[in-house]
């Protein structure tokens, strides 16, 4: 049978699986469809329609679901997706996606979010990443799988981060930032790559020395995006152990919006 407190108040219309734990004084609204083995502390509040996925760690005093902090927002049917694994740990908001994007915000797997997380509407975050405390990312924004953000890291709306970078401490991020790339300041400025992470990660020497390349061509050689971009697309015959980090960069480069650019 789920295990839920006394004190908590789970609407009867609610979905739960019967391995569901549900701490007390929790708050579960109707549209909520929790997956097995998860556990939800105490003094949380899961609302909207919201879909939390197998085997997550939520701890107190959570907000997951509420509407989005948008004055445009008019009470239609948006959603919260959370997937599997994910630690969330206290403090944090999650907000519905809105009716000018997709209408979801979304969270993969295996993610390790600190407390004070926050969420806004139409967020996509990928699998595996580390938010740490006060990470904070306004509406629209994207992130790839594997992404650290140091505490305090402020993302503005419709920035995208892409898989394996890293921010330090109390960074701004107000342009996208590409794959790989470790990037510090206020706002931020890109410093280096993190080949660190890579290595942790299992990456050979080879794809160390591609994405090394990548660096060299976006930030080192004085080259316009354009001609950067042409210079990792012209990579791609010669290392082909390293091809879908290539393809991954300039598909990225693609994406980013020539009015925000990338850190620099």
């Amino acid at each position: 049978m789920t295990t839920i407190h006394a004190t908590a108040i789970v609407d009867p219309a609610a979905e739960l699986d019967s391995t569901v734990t549900v701490g007390p004084y929790t708050l579960i609204g109707p549209h909520v469809k929790v997956g097995a083995g998860t556990t939800i502390g105490p003094h949380c509040v899961i609302e909207g329609h919201t879909t939390i996925g197998r085997d997550n760690r939520i701890f107190q005093f959570n907000s997951l679901g509420a509407i989005p902090q948008d004055k445009k927002y008019a009470g239609e049917p948006c959603e919260l997706i959370i997937g599997e694994r994910n630690t969330i740990r206290e403090f944090c908001t999650f907000n519905i996606g809105s009716p000018g994007d997709a209408g979801v915000t979304r969270v993969g797997d295996d993610n390790w979010l600190m407390a004070y997380v926050h969420l806004a509407h139409d967020c996509v975050v990928g699998n595996k990443t580390i938010f740490a405390n006060n990470s904070q990312l306004a509406g629209h924004v994207h992130v790839g799988d594997w992404v650290i953000l140091g505490g305090f890291t402020l993302v503005h709306q419709f920035v995208k981060i892409g898989a394996h970078a890293m921010t330090a401490l109390a960074s701004v991020l107000l342009a996208d930032v590409p794959p790989f790339v470790m990037c510090q300041g206020q706002p931020a400025q890109a410093r280096s790559m993190n080949y660190e992470g890579l290595r942790r990660r299992g990456f050979s020497p080879d794809r160390i020395a591609v994405v090394k390349a990548m660096h060299k061509a976006l930030y080192r050689e004085g080259l316009t995006l354009q001609a950067a971009r042409e210079r990792i697309a012209d990579m791609v015959k010669n290392s082909p152990e390293s091809a879908p980090d290539l393809q991954m960069m300039l598909s990225f480069l693609d994406q980013t919006s020539p009015q925000r650019g990338i850190v620099r």
